[in-house]
C-alpha cells in the first residue's frame, strides 16, 4: 500500500476501510463486534474508539503471531467463551479490509444460516478474476466439497472462478471446538479458517453456502489504484462525487 498505516485504517470514502465493515454489522444487527488486531493495533484502536451512533460496542482481540485467518479468529475465543459453550449463538467472521461489504448480504447470510440450523454458512462470489482467492469446490452434482487456498490449488482448482471472499457465519461452539482441530498448512505455515466447513461437513455437521456476494463487493485492496477504485464504487453508491485520485495514503 506505499504506507506505513495497516491496510484497515486507510480512508476510503471519507472513513477508514475497517469502520465501513463496522457500519455494516451494525446494520445488520449484531450485539458485539470484536475486532482481531495486532500490527500497529493502536492505530485500528484509535480509530474505533470514537464510537459512531448505532454502533454495538466494540472489543479487541490480540493476535501477536500472523499465524492466518485460523489462528486470528482462535485469538478472539477468550471473549466470545459463553457463546462457546453452548450451541445456538451466531457469529460473523469477517475480513476488515473489505469496505464494499453490505447489511443486506449480511442479514442474508444470517438468515439461511439460523433458519437451515446449520453450523457454518459461507457467501460466496463468481469474478471475472479469481486470482488471489481461495476457490470454491464442488462435486460432479455440484455441492459444495471445500475451499482450497490460491497457494495449495492445482491448475484445474486455479481456474475456478467462484471464490470465497470471507464472509461466514458460524455457530460459535462449532467454530471453536472445530478451530482446536486444524492443522499447519504444510505450504504456508498458517492455520486457515477455510479449513473449518470441511472438518464440520466430515463429521456430519451442516454446512451451508450461499452464492450472496455481487462480484463488485469483492474487489481486492493491496494498492493504492485498488483502494482508489473501491473509493469510487463506495462514493458513487453513496452518491457522492469521487474524489481526484482517490484516497490513498
Amino acid at each position: 500500500m506505499k504506507s506505513d498505516l495497516p491496510k484497515v485504517a486507510h480512508p476510503c470514502a471519507g472513513r477508514a476501510i475497517v469502520e465501513w465493515v463496522v457500519d455494516a454489522c451494525a446494520a445488520a444487527g449484531c450485539g458485539r463486534v470484536i475486532v482481531v488486531v495486532g500490527y500497529q493495533q493502536e492505530v485500528v484502536r484509535g480509530i474505533l474508539s470514537h464510537r459512531r451512533a448505532g454502533w454495538p460496542p466494540i472489543e479487541f482481540a490480540v493476535q501477536t503471531e500472523q499465524l492466518g485467518t485460523g489462528h486470528a479468529v482462535a485469538c478472539a475465543r477468550g471473549l466470545l467463551e459463553q457463546e462457546a459453550k453452548t450451541p445456538g449463538h451466531t457469529v460473523f467472521v469477517l475480513a476488515g479490509d473489505g469496505p464494499l461489504i453490505r447489511a443486506e448480504t449480511l442479514a442474508a447470510l444470517r438468515r439461511r444460516h439460523e433458519q437451515s440450523g446449520a453450523s457454518a454458512t459461507l457467501a460466496t462470489s463468481v469474478i471475472d478474476d479469481p486470482s488471489g482467492y481461495g476457490r470454491i469446490v464442488r462435486d460432479a452434482r455440484g455441492r459444495f466439497t471445500g475451499i482450497v487456498e490460491q497457494k495449495g490449488a492445482t491448475p484445474e482448482q486455479l481456474a475456478i472462478r467462484e471464490v470465497n471472499p470471507s464472509y461466514y457465519c458460524f455457530d460459535a461452539r462449532a467454530l471453536f471446538s472445530t478451530l482446536a482441530r486444524v492443522e499447519r498448512n504444510p505450504v504456508s505455515g498458517e492455520y486457515y479458517i477455510t479449513d473449518v466447513p470441511s472438518l464440520l461437513m466430515a463429521e456430519g455437521a451442516r454446512v451451508e453456502v450461499v452464492g450472496a456476494v455481487p462480484p463488485e463487493d469483492v474487489l481486492s485492496i493491496n494498492t493504492p489504484e485498488q483502494l482508489a477504485e473501491v473509493e469510487r464504487v463506495l462514493t458513487a453508491r453513496l452518491g457522492q462525487p469521487a474524489r481526484a485520485g482517490g484516497s490513498a495514503a
